[in-house]
């Protein structure tokens, strides 16, 4: 059997400083037995930026970039980022366009990945020697400084994270249990199912195939274009999964990136 193909794809509007951190981490990707090209929107107003993704090169890879000519600002605090409505499904827009690459040029895999992450060496090669249709490598974010982390995967529904009961209603003091069992074990080494999930995704050439897409479902009104992903999956049959044996590193704001050095020292043996 012959090296799996595999598409690394990603919608771009990130500030120079952490799509240099980004970019790092794509080119210490281990490629044993990969066959591994790069799609990127370029959909940056930061003509720096453009500039660092130009320049970027990953030994023996195909690089592919297309510029959107974006004029519209993407704005990004340390506190939040605002993203408008029609932000959000421009970008699920540029998402399916990396889908329809995949899928004429007939890759294996597609791993969709958020411009702002940092991945482990491993992490690519060890999940597709899973053979899952649609999983994602763990990150974790604090969306507010200083608060508790939450994952980028949920249970249930907009981002229900604690098991349901469909017949009756459960206690305050429940939910708060069930929550915090489900993060708890998702700091555990494993694979794990779950009902939805984003920013750093693997999806096979079934999946593709078969039509997932991140179009908008008009008689839904879950913020994001993951979510509609995820409910077209599952209707589809498939199942999501979550890979937490090789956590990624979420560089959601300036402050985060001393912890983007120590990932690449620990991971990438670079000071």
């Amino acid at each position: 059997m012959g090296d799996a193909s595999i598409l690394i794809g990603s919608p771009v509007n990130t500030e120079p400083a952490i799509l240099k951190e980004f970019l790092i981490s794509l080119s210490n990707l281990n490629k044993d037995n990969l066959n591994m090209d790069f799609l990127f929107i370029d959909n940056n107003t930061d003509e720096l930026s453009k500039k660092i993704l130009r320049e970027f090169k990953s030994e023996k890879c195909g690089i592919k970039i297309i510029d959107t000519n974006n004029k519209e600002q993407y704005v990004h605090t340390e506190v939040t980022h605002k993203w408008t409505d029609n932000l959000i499904w421009k970008v699920a827009g540029y998402r399916n366009n990396i889908l329809k690459y995949c899928k004429e040029k007939e890759y294996d895999y597609l791993f969709m990945i958020d411009s702002d992450l940092l991945i482990h060496p491993e992490t690519i090669l060890f999940l597709t020697g899973l053979k899952e249709d649609i999983i994602s490598e763990i990150f974790w974010t604090r969306w507010v400084p200083g608060a508790k982390e939450f994952p980028q995967v949920w249970l249930y529904d907009n981002y229900t994270l604690y098991e349901v009961e469909h017949t009756m209603g459960l206690s305050s003091s429940e939910i708060n249990k069930r929550t915090t069992n489900f993060i708890d074990m998702l700091r555990v080494p494993g694979i794990y199912k779950v009902g939805g999930l984003g920013g750093c995704t693997l999806i096979s050439k079934k999946a593709i195939d078969s039509g997932v897409s991140y179009e908008r479902i008009p008689n839904v009104s879950f913020w994001g274009e993951d979510r509609h992903f995820c409910i077209r999956a599952a209707v589809l049959g498939f199942t999501l999964y979550v890979d937490t044996h090789y956590p990624a590193y979420h560089i959601y704001r300036k402050s985060d990136l001393p912890g983007a050095s120590e990932f690449k020292k620990r991971f990438y043996g670079l000071g």
